[in-house]
């Protein structure tokens, strides 16, 4: 829910209060429901809010809490905030409201930095105290809610957003050629803490920052999930595997039904959003809302899944929405997508969620969805290749059938100017995969899905476009004890079946069988994947634009090849590589980077 803005000044200086106001309204989309704007001396907060828990206005951000000193805005939701409640008022702690926000005030006081350990949830949250002005920003493990940062010496300013940060002026907006080689290299991922541009960062998941009031901080990077096997496993087979799996699940699937407004899934009619809503009915919720999305057929790919959709609807006695996306709504659309992203994300899946979010917020605040479980369980056809790669030879391999682009084609493919002098995205994932804690090639695999490229792709993916419409998405397959468990499953339970074989065979008997045998869906956009018409003259028009001339990233000889043949040059992974360049021009223009 929410979002938020904010500075802290280092130079004695007091906090620009325009800046902040100009980033919270710039936030208005992900948090329709309410303003408020705090301020003293050194600091500024701002926030919009979407309201789920805690409808009164007792639950309203920035959030003073006068007895402790603190002062706290808030993005995301603290799942077991009852329980949390519960504890601190046995410590003495005594609540004015009945907000998860006013929660994680009385964790940090009652815990310090501690407090993150605490908490089952998504979040994104800064807590100032008045007295020292010592603050503390954090993250939640999996990167669910974001934080961008615009650091300077004498002040920091942070959003929700990084379009945000430039409303507020002042931020340097120059090309950082590191994350340009991710973008056109990692699958247009951009790990933190970089972003596209050079004046702004983001902050990692699963890290605290304590910050000074002179501006020196310190970061802690407070969970990092190990994919070994553990000795207390030994005994499990397979059917334990699968036991525990749909135990740990329905957990979680039941913790994101915390709100205080109804709760929807987004239902493509895979098995990973199938599940959840299988979960919820066997839980005995009633009333469930669910949602689909369909699109019109091109280039002999069929834009919807409403078979497979409509079979669970009917199957649980949902509450069952069939949003078919007229193709007049697709052009603008995609604008409307660019302008909503944060950062260039060229997945086409964006503009189905973009325009399901604005279809479904006008039904429900707060949705769950089948998110992350292909990266957490092996579900992708990059992951069996590596099983019988030596470890030490994990890297290659894995850059072999991941990597969009290797070296060569990016030299050939990026103006002199803009290449580095090394291979940063080979020299990335070497480090990455250094890293102990991943017994096998998958393992390491998985554990860079999991805390990286999930993180900078399909997670802020989801958040920017729900939010863009003030709708709530939650995870289940990414809760961090659910990840756990996952993590210590052998990598050959994972890759059984074509690909998440431990979770098709634990959903039998929950999840028809239609729906667990069928091929390997996606959010279906076929108009992207298959340029043509007005699409490709959008993508011709962002290439051939006069900031696109003058910035000269790519070689125009390529380029004009591939606008030649648009639909020939495909990555890796087989997305559309032309696509992959004029997204990332149609953003910078649409933020008025020259």
């Amino acid at each position: 829910m929410c979002g938020l803005a904010g500075e802290l000044r280092f130079d004695g200086r007091s906090a620009d209060v325009g800046a902040v106001d100009r980033m919270t309204g710039c936030l208005r989309h992900r948090g329709p429901d309410g303003t408020g704007l705090w301020t003293e001396g050194a600091v500024a907060l701002g926030h919009r809010r979407l309201s789920i828990i805690d409808l009164s206005a007792a639950g309203s951000q920035p959030m003073v809490d006068t007895a402790l000193g603190l002062s706290i805005v808030f993005n995301g939701c603290i799942y077991n905030h009852h329980e949390l409640r519960a504890e601190l008022t046995a410590k003495g702690h005594r609540f004015f409201s009945t907000s998860d926000t006013e929660v994680i005030g009385k964790a940090y006081a009652e815990w310090g930095m501690d407090c993150v350990d605490h908490f089952l949830g998504m979040f994104a949250f800064v807590i100032v105290e008045h007295a020292s002005g010592r603050a503390m920003m954090a993250r939640d493990r999996l990167g669910i809610k974001p934080l961008y940062l615009d650091e300077r010496p004498d002040r920091l300013r942070f959003a929700s957003t990084l379009p945000a940060l430039l409303e507020a002026g002042d931020v340097d907006t120059s090309i950082d050629r590191t994350a340009l080689e991710f973008y056109l290299t990692f699958h247009s991922v951009v790990p933190a803490p970089r972003t596209i541009l050079n004046g702004v960062r983001k902050l990692p998941p699963a890290t605290v920052r304590l910050i000074e009031p002179d501006g020196r901080y310190t970061d802690h990077v407070y969970w990092r999930p190990s994919f070994t096997r553990d000795e207390a496993d030994a005994g499990m087979d397979e059917r334990d595997w699968e036991d525990a799996l749909i135990a740990s699940l329905r957990t979680a699937v039941e913790r994101r039904m915390v709100a205080d407004v109804p709760v929807g899934v987004l239902l493509s009619g895979g098995i990973d959003s199938s599940l959840v809503v299988a979960l919820l009915a066997e839980a005995g919720q009633t009333d469930l809302q669910t949602f689909s999305i369909g699109f019109d057929s091109s280039g002999g790919e069929s834009g919807d899944e409403f078979e497979y959709s409509t079979l669970v609807a009917e199957r649980f006695g949902t509450d069952h929405h069939r949003i078919a996306i007229d193709s007049s709504r697709l052009l603008p659309g995609i604008d409307g997508t660019v302008a909503a992203m944060s950062e260039p994300m060229v997945s086409h899946d964006c503009v189905a969620f973009y325009l399901l979010s604005e279809d479904v917020s006008q039904s429900v605040k707060v949705v769950q969805s089948g998110q992350g479980a292909d990266e957490v369980l092996g579900g992708y056809d990059w992951y069996p290749p590596l099983a019988e790669v030596p470890r030490d030879e994990a890297v290659e391999a894995y850059s072999g059938v991941f990597f969009d682009r290797r070296r060569p084609a990016l030299e050939k493919l990026l103006n002199r100017r803009w290449r580095n002098d090394t291979d940063e995205a080979t020299a990335f994932i070497r480090a990455e995969f250094a890293h102990p804690g991943a017994e096998t090639s998958v393992d390491a695999a998985l554990r860079n899905d999991t805390t990286i490229m999930l993180v900078d792709d399909p997670v802020k993916r989801v958040d920017n476009m729900t939010m863009a419409w003030g709708l709530e998405a939650r995870v289940p397959f990414l809760d961090h004890e659910f990840v756990e468990l996952v993590g210590r499953i052998p990598p050959a339970l994972k890759l059984s079946d074509g690909g998440k074989g431990v979770l098709k065979r634990a959903s039998r008997g929950i999840v028809p069988d239609e729906v667990i045998d069928r091929t390997k869906g996606y959010f279906p956009v076929p108009a992207i994947r298959q340029l043509e018409g007005p699409y490709l003259e959008r993508v011709r028009a962002a290439l051939s634009d006069p900031a696109a001339r003058e910035r000269d990233l790519f070689d125009d000889a390529t380029v004009q090849r591939m606008l030649a043949a648009p639909n020939e040059t495909r990555t890796t992974l087989g997305s559309n590589a032309l696509w992959q360049l004029a997204l990332l021009e149609m953003w910078l223009q649409e933020q008025g980077i020259r």
